[in-house]
């Protein structure tokens, strides 16, 4: 056993110092070969640390992602609170939790995440992020302490996956991309996925009669009971708090075109339906456009009375189902 540990040693070290010492190495030329060593010195230490520390990570990480070169580990830290990249309720001597040390690489590196992580940026999300990314290869429990081996290992894996993102820009940059072929199964699959995140939102924020699905117009979501006054298009507070919340995942979706459609129940006459219910879909329009959840001109406003009922108009639930607002997202 001890000799396979040996053995195990001496190949990970090489490699990690080809993977990550080149990210570390200055433009000074009379302190390379110093700062070669003494990285080498550092990644000799974290092989044989079981449990690193907070400021012993954030040294190392920001330093491999060129954010921050510091000697001082504290130093490091103290930074990497301040981005909001670790909580601020952990200690520099505190032993680094992987959920932890996930939302340190996610913001280190300035990577992308799905929408839950771009609405949140919380360390539960950034480590489900580096599981699906392949940077995390295994499940394991969030809340379990890194090992310098394993730092080591989540950081080579975050530079070559940015090494191989900036090859693949440059060829963009020289070649342009052909045009995709969208074929029609995948729309949905991507619109499910979406629909699926959205409602998990929803269900987290515990935002009263919506819904979320995908459709083949795109991913709607709807308000149900609607509380306009009568015969009003005003905008309650009450629905102004669901479409603040709503507006946060609206907002985190880039490049997006929206549908906000309106619906009434069928009392009354259709012309006056009609009207109300498109005023009633500009009210929400405006109002998520005030709060920078989409851009006016990517909005398209419709007003379908009480045409295109989903419930009898016969009982109270009935009634309530079919005066609803439709938020369908057209395409991102």
């Amino acid at each position: 056993m001890k000799v396979l540990f040996t053995l195990s040693r001496r190949i990970c070290f090489p490699i990690f110092c080809f993977l990550i010492v080149p990210a570390f190495l200055t433009t000074q030329v009379s302190a390379e070969d110093h700062h070669h060593q003494s990285t080498a010195m550092e990644i000799e230490t974290l092989l044989n640390t079981r449990a690193v520390t907070y400021a012993q990570a954030s040294r190392f990480v920001l330093e491999a992602a060129n954010v921050l070169a510091a000697d001082n580990p504290a130093e490091a830290f103290d930074y990497a609170v301040r981005q909001g990249w670790l909580p601020g309720n952990v200690s520099p001597d505190g032993q680094a939790r992987l959920n932890h040390i996930s939302r340190l690489l996610m913001g280190s590196f300035n990577t992308s995440g799905g929408i839950m992580y771009s609405i949140t940026k919380n360390s539960h999300y950034a480590y489900r992020e580096l599981v699906y990314l392949n940077i995390i290869q295994t499940r394991s429990s969030p809340s379990m302490p890194v090992s310098g081996e394993r730092l080591l290992f989540y950081v080579s894996r975050m530079l070559t996956r940015y090494d191989t993102r900036a090859e693949a820009e440059a060829v963009r940059q020289v070649r342009p991309a052909p045009e995709p072929v969208i074929v029609e199964e995948e729309v949905m699959i991507r619109r499910e996925i979406l629909a699926a995140e959205i409602a998990s939102i929803i269900e987290e924020q515990a935002i009263a009669d919506t819904t979320v699905e995908a459709t083949e117009e795109g991913v709607m979501i709807t308000l149900s009971n609607i509380m306009f006054p009568a015969d009003s298009a005003v905008l309650p507070d009450s629905e102004k708090e669901k479409l603040t919340e709503i507006g946060r995942v609206l907002g985190s979706i880039s490049g997006i075109k929206i549908l906000i459609a309106g619906h009434t129940t069928n009392v009354g006459s259709q012309d006056y339906l009609l009207v109300l219910s498109r005023d009633r879909a500009k009210s929400v329009a405006d109002y998520l456009v005030s709060i920078d959840a989409c851009e006016a001109d990517n909005v398209v406003i419709e007003g379908y009375g009480g045409s295109r009922p989903v419930a009898g108009n016969d009982t109270p639930e009935g009634m309530a189902a079919n005066r609803r607002v439709e938020i369908i997202i057209l395409e991102n």
